[in-house]
């Protein structure tokens, strides 16, 4: 009856990334960590969101631990651009 019981979907929004210098982070993007010794690490998406996986320390990091506070972003540099 003029649609106002009909159930709503919603669309997971996909939050965007932004390294240290506003450059756009995507799954699979190599960066040098600024914080907890990580290195290099590569960004993947996982169950939880994205996470960082050093390559060099061979340890994973959620992204929600890299934000900057001030800022907003990734303490990371995107290596490559």
């Amino acid at each position: 009856m003029f649609g106002l019981f009909r159930k709503k979907t919603l669309k997971a929004k996909e939050p965007t990334l932004y390294d240290l210098y506003n450059n756009p982070l995507k799954s699979g993007d190599q960066v040098r960590s600024l914080r907890y010794d990580l290195g290099i690490c590569i960004l993947q998406e996982g169950e939880n969101g994205y996470y960082y996986k050093s390559i060099d320390a061979g340890k994973e990091i959620h992204s929600s631990l890299m934000f900057d506070a001030a800022t907003g972003r990734q303490k990371v540099e995107k290596i490559g651009i």
